[in-house]
Order: structure tokens, then C-alpha cells, then sequence
């Protein structure tokens, strides 16, 4: 299991040396699993140990004034460094100290004294420190004197476009979940635990299992056909799932995502659901009264069992 610590100050984490990973890596798409696979394969060869540094909040996210959206949470981020085979994350935590860091303190106290670098791997627009004043080339300079060597990952290119989470969010935001999966090198999901609701949709017919994102910020909103997993198992259940506020009923501050498991039966509460996103439906709409909105779930469920190759007969009248 992959070792997590949060704060720049601390003893070395790794005497015998390092060979490192330093990106946002939200999404954990094809090109930061080609970074993390270099790393982890330098790191067996040169009998170091494999290290990722990341940042909560993203950095982005942390100057922005608007939401950003996220293509993974922590925890999901967390679970896909310990599958690429990293020995310990440094997730930083982006505070008002660290924007505050120049470029050679970071070299210094974190690479240097933290996590006695060897050797460190980066993209080649990589860009760190106070007001981003480091680069590769200073990474570089540094490094001679500081015992490590700067590497850089060359773009991981997929039908002649580079990979990248801004793409990916592009993608997922237009429904294109298609498009997405192959730079993501796996379906989109979010998972999380089943918590109770309002349960109303059990008294329209469709009982649904909810996850609150809180303050993850979701790169899609609207109603689609998904596919379910439910503890470790793969996502195979069928289901048609809705994120946002519930503009109809009982408008929520922040987006939830409520799924309806076909012809399931059983009690999911606490449990930990991952909701793969097969198909976009429509967008979220408000609708005039319980009687409409049901009648168009009827219609989103149809869509959904015959998006996802089952018998929408069987639904509705």
C-alpha cells in the first residue's frame, strides 16, 4: 500500500534515494501513466524508490476564481498512484506558504532534503515555484549541483492530438464519453458511497442510490445511461443516472449524482458504488410538476436500456 504525506517540512522519506514523479495529475490519463511507468522502471533499475509529488488543491484550481472541474477526486488520484506502483505520494497541500516558495526552495527542501531525489521526471512544459519562475532548465542547473537529473516525458500523442486533462474535461463536457475513454485509457467514472436522500424517487418508481460529490466540481452535468460497479466488482450493472441540483424537486446547493440500478433489488446505502458514464441522455431541466418528470424518466429509462443494449420495451407504458 502506497505511503501518503502531506507537508513540506519533515524527515527525508527515503534514505537510500528517489527517482520522482512531480504533476497535477488530475485524471490520471495515458500520459501520466506513461510518467509514472518511466518512473516506477528507472526507480527498479537504479534500485531507488519510486515517489509521485502532487498538489491538493490543484494549483489551478487554488488561483482560479471560477470551479475547476476534476476529473478525479483525491481519493480516486490516491488509488491510481498506488496501481502505477509508487512507494509514497508527497501530496502537497497548495496553501498561500507554498504559491509562496520560490522555484529553488522547492528544489531544495522537497526534492533535495525531503525526498533525496536521484532522479526527477516532469513534462516539458513543467513550471513550478513562486509566480511559476522554474522551469526544466533551472531544474536542470540545480540538479548538477544537487545530486539528481532532470528528465522530461515527451507529450503522449493519441490520433495525432497530445493527451491532456484539459482535452479529456473538453470531451466529457460535450458527452463525448467515447472520445474520452481511449485518452483516459479506461471509461470515465466517479465513485464514492451510497448515502441516504430524500428518497423520492422510490415513490415515482425509480429508487436510486446517491452520491454527493460536495466539493468536487464534476466536468459533466445532465441525465445518462451508465454502468455500475458496486464494492470492488467491475462496472457491469446497467442504470440511467442524473448529476446536478434537481432543479424539478428539492434544488440542492451543490450537484449530486443519483443513479437507478435496472431491475436491481437490495439495500446499497453505505456501500461504495463506481458509476462508469456510457451515454449522454439530455441536459437537466426543470419540469412542471411530479407527473412530468416522470413521464420523461420513463423516457430517460427506455433511452438508457437501449443505449446500453437491453429491451427499453420493458419500461414505461
Amino acid at each position: 500500500m502506497i505511503k501518503l504525506s502531506r507537508d513540506v517540512a519533515g524527515p527525508c522519506l527515503a534514505q537510500r534515494g528517489t527517482v520522482v514523479a512531480i504533476g497535477a495529475f488530475d485524471g490520471l490519463h495515458r500520459g501520466h501513466q506513461a510518467l509514472l511507468a518511466q518512473v516506477r522502471d528507472r526507480a527498479q533499475e537504479l534500485q531507488l524508490d519510486p515517489v509521485v509529488v502532487s498538489f491538493e488543491p490543484l494549483p489551478r484550481a487554488y488561483f482560479s476564481s471560477e470551479p475547476l472541474p476534476r476529473l478525479s477526486s483525491v481519493r480516486e488520484k490516491l488509488l491510481g498512484f498506488d496501481a502505477a506502483g509508487m512507494q509514497h505520494a508527497l501530496l502537497l497541500r497548495f496553501n498561500a506558504a507554498l504559491a509562496a516558495m520560490s522555484a529553488e526552495a522547492f528544489v531544495h527542501q522537497i526534492l533535495e532534503q525531503r525526498l533525496a531525489a536521484r532522479e526527477v521526471w516532469v513534462g516539458g512544459d513543467f513550471r513550478f515555484g513562486h509566480r511559476r519562475a522554474g522551469d526544466v532548465a533551472l531544474l536542470e542547473r540545480m540538479g548538477a549541483d544537487g545530486g539528481f537529473v532532470a528528465r522530461t516525458m515527451a507529450p503522449v500523442q493519441f490520433d495525432e492530438q497530445r493527451v491532456s486533462a484539459t482535452r479529456v474535461r473538453e470531451l466529457l463536457a460535450e458527452g463525448n464519453f467515447a472520445a474520452a475513454a481511449p485518452l483516459l485509457g479506461r471509461p470515465f467514472v466517479i465513485e464514492g458511497k451510497v448515502e441516504y436522500g430524500k428518497q423520492l424517487g422510490r415513490t415515482l418508481g425509480y429508487p436510486t442510490a446517491n452520491i454527493h460529490l460536495r466539493e468536487r466540481i464534476s466536468p459533466i452535468h445532465g441525465i445518462f445511461a451508465v454502468r455500475v460497479g458496486l464494492g470492488e466488482g467491475e462496472c457491469a450493472w446497467p442504470g440511467v443516472a442524473s448529476l446536478g441540483v434537481r432543479p424539478t424537486v428539492n434544488e440542492v446547493a451543490e450537484p449530486l449524482l443519483e443513479v437507478h440500478l435496472f431491475d436491481f433489488e437490495g439495500d446499497l446505502y453505505g456501500q461504495r458504488m463506481a458509476v462508469e458514464f456510457v451515454g449522454k441522455l439530455r441536459d437537466e431541466q426543470k419540469f412542471d410538476g411530479l407527473e412530468a418528470l416522470t413521464a420523461q424518466m420513463d423516457r430517460d429509462a427506455r433511452a438508457a436500456r437501449a443505449m446500453l443494449g437491453m429491451n427499453p420495451v420493458l419500461v414505461g407504458a
